[in-house]
């Protein structure tokens, strides 16, 4: 049985997260502060700092609930019915609506090289996305769909497409016209090994 104390330091500990999401999402790592998500939290700062060593931590743990939850959404796209090919197109359009939140755009792409500096966020990135780019050429390979192309090589390379793709989302004044386009691009390079069929 869980302690209430348990429960209690739980849902502290997600109050802040969600707080953190919240004002990181709207105002950026360098001018939200620790008081500013205790307050929205309405915990005091020893419970803070209870959980967390400060705001890179607090910033790591809001990452990777965003980062998560993305990386759930795309699971489940590539995990569905229905054949490879087909379950790698609905990858990419799940990963071009992830890349449209606002949340995603702002936490995960534009926040946290700064935040967590470029290598670790590299780092953390591939965590969560890298096993399910991997994980769908693998299968396109074993069912025939793609050439004769090195798993690994294509793997690095399709997932450096992804991020960049991400990131010209992120940056573009007009985000909706950026995600078609790089939607667009992205189908061309994978159809690019395809084999004929």
């Amino acid at each position: 049985m869980r302690s209430r104390r348990t429960d209690y330091s739980e849902s502290t500990k997600e109050a802040l997260v969600d707080s953190a999401i919240d004002l990181f999402t709207k105002n950026g790592y360098a001018s939200t502060s620790l008081d500013a998500i205790v307050k929205r939290a309405r915990v005091t700062k020893g419970a803070l700092y209870h959980h967390f060593s400060g705001k890179q931590a607090l910033f790591e743990a809001a990452f990777n609930k965003v980062s998560s939850r993305a990386s759930a959404q795309l699971n489940k796209s590539v995990e569905g019915e229905g054949a490879p090919w087909e379950r790698a197109l609905e990858g990419v359009q799940e990963f071009i609506k992830v890349c449209l939140d606002p949340t995603y755009q702002r936490l995960v792409i534009r926040e946290a090289p700064i935040a967590m500096g470029f290598e670790r966020w590299r780092e953390a990135e591939e965590q969560y996305s890298y096993g399910i780019v991997r994980s769908m050429l693998d299968q396109l390979i074993g069912e025939g769909e793609l050439g004769d192309v090195p798993l690994e090589a294509t793997a690095r390379m399709m997932h450096a497409s992804l991020a960049a793709g991400a990131q010209i989302i992120a940056e573009a004044s007009d985000p909706k016209k950026a995600s078609a386009e790089v939607f667009t691009v992205l189908i061309h390079m994978i159809d690019g090994i395809r084999r004929d069929h």
